[in-house]
């Protein structure tokens, strides 16, 4: 039998190569007349990132275990972070913060346990005059150069104020070229008032070892109890009503206490 005449072939014919894996990697153009057989394409599916080979998932695989090798590694990192974290507060501690109410309630509750006392009051020309309208003495002697006098408490004087020398006899002795003045205890008793703190400031106080810090604040007298004549002296020129200090404090097993106040 004959084999079967051979197809014509067009000049320009389709030639291919493949690859190992049987892939077209070159071709020649070919006549639209020209049928072409026997060839074969592999489709690229780019909607699917795996391919199989030999049973196993290569692309998709390999881009799952990168995915959680990557997550991984974070948590590693933040639980690392976390522990050395944790280690610097164990190593540290935890320093309680020292604010300025904290502070001002520490130096009030001791001036509060200190014992209440009298306020001093200087009096000069004006209070004197101011005491003789308010009763609190009545002139009672007038020396020949009619300078000096001598001033007794009344008896409403005795229940305001006392004399620090004791007595109830005020020694009026104006000197040429000075300003007279006498001093006067109140009564009424009174605890001394912190307000006014300001910033707190790390400090290293001799005697104190660790934490220490300091804040200014201004300390206060307390006019409570005292009848408003007498406060009205206790304001002229002369008295000192309020003190700028300074509060020292110390960290003390954890607290922070009241060091000293200067």
């Amino acid at each position: 039998m004959n084999a079967p005449p051979e197809r014509n072939r067009h000049p320009a014919e389709w030639t291919t190569k493949r690859d190992a894996g049987g892939a077209c990697i070159s071709a020649s153009t070919v006549s639209p007349e020209t049928p072409v057989r026997n060839v074969t394409f592999k489709s690229i599916d780019t909607s699917e990132p795996e391919e199989k080979n030999g049973g196993r998932k290569t692309a998709g695989y390999f881009a799952r275990c990168t995915e959680g090798n990557v997550k991984n590694a974070i948590h590693r990192h933040v639980l690392g972070a976390l522990a050395f974290l944790g280690a610097g507060l164990l190593l540290t501690g935890c320093k309680p913060d020292l604010t300025q109410a904290n502070a001002l309630a520490l130096i009030q509750a001791e001036y509060d346990h200190r014992p209440a006392t009298g306020i001093t009051i200087t009096v000069d020309e004006l209070g004197l005059k101011q005491g003789i309208t308010a009763k609190y003495w009545q002139l009672t002697k007038v020396y020949p150069n009619n300078r000096w006098a001598d001033y007794t408490l009344t008896p409403d004087g005795k229940k305001t104020l006392t004399l620090p020398g004791g007595g109830d006899v005020i020694q009026w002795r104006p000197e040429s070229g000075s300003q007279p003045q006498f001093m006067v205890l109140t009564v009424a008793t009174n605890h001394l008032k912190a307000r006014d703190p300001k910033e707190m400031e790390d400090e290293v106080l001799p005697g104190v070892e660790g934490t220490a810090k300091v804040a200014s604040f201004t300390e206060s007298v307390s006019l409570n109890g005292v009848p408003a004549p007498l406060q009205d002296i206790a304001h002229n020129p002369g008295n000192k009503l309020s003190t700028k200090r300074q509060a020292q404090f110390a960290l003390d097993g954890g607290t922070w206490k009241l060091h000293a106040i200067e």
